[in-house]
């Protein structure tokens, strides 16, 4: 029992290193110095909290997305997320929120199969046609989603604004995903290019 628990604690240990250090050049908190790209990827998240209060994550994330556009940094922007019951759908809000920012609607693209990091970032590849982008979340999540992105052969480089106990964890599992399960998006669905 206690080499499985020591055998746990070194993979999970491993992972978030692996994740981390693989990834650290391709992470930015600045405006000024994160590469242009033509589409900025939001990585979804609730607009509430199970609570009801406002959710940071989303304020921040379209914050962010706001910025890189009206700064000229971006041109278009894939909100991806899940919408897997009416009365919860990520991409939509996320959308209104950047509409009432005063980001056209036609610079808008709704990605409805984000059900995970994974789905997000291969989606936006295999579906939307983009193989250079920016992804938009907080610190916590960024090191997971541009390694997945450099496993798919993605040149993704991220814009963020803490790593939490949840993340931590599923960096382990983005290491099982993609190099023992080969994981696959849960919907790939038909190629739908951008046009700009």
């Amino acid at each position: 029992m206690a080499f499985l628990i020591l055998l746990f604690i070194v993979v999970v240990m491993s992972s978030n290193f692996i994740v981390k250090y693989s990834t650290k050049n391709r992470i930015f908190s600045s405006i000024t110095t994160i590469p242009s790209a033509d589409v900025a990827l939001v990585l979804g998240t609730s607009r509430y909290t199970t609570k009801g209060y406002a959710n940071l994550f989303f304020k921040y994330r379209i914050q962010a997305a706001v910025e890189l556009y009206k700064t000229g940094k971006i041109k278009h922007i894939i909100v991806s997320g899940d919408n897997s019951l009416f009365e919860y759908n990520e991409p939509r809000e996320m959308r209104r929120a950047l509409v009432r920012e005063g980001i056209p609607e036609n610079a808008i693209t709704l990605d409805y199969a984000g059900f995970r990091t994974l789905d997000s970032v291969v989606r936006c590849k295999e579906v939307f046609g983009q193989n250079h982008f920016i992804i938009i979340s907080q610190e916590f999540h960024i090191a997971r989603a541009l390694f997945i992105a450099k496993k798919f052969k993605i040149n993704a480089q991220q814009y963020s604004f803490k790593t939490n106990v949840r993340e931590f964890f599923a960096r382990t599992m983005a290491i099982f995903d993609l190099y023992v399960l080969n994981t696959q998006p849960k919907f790939l669905g038909n190629r739908e290019e951008i046009v700009f």
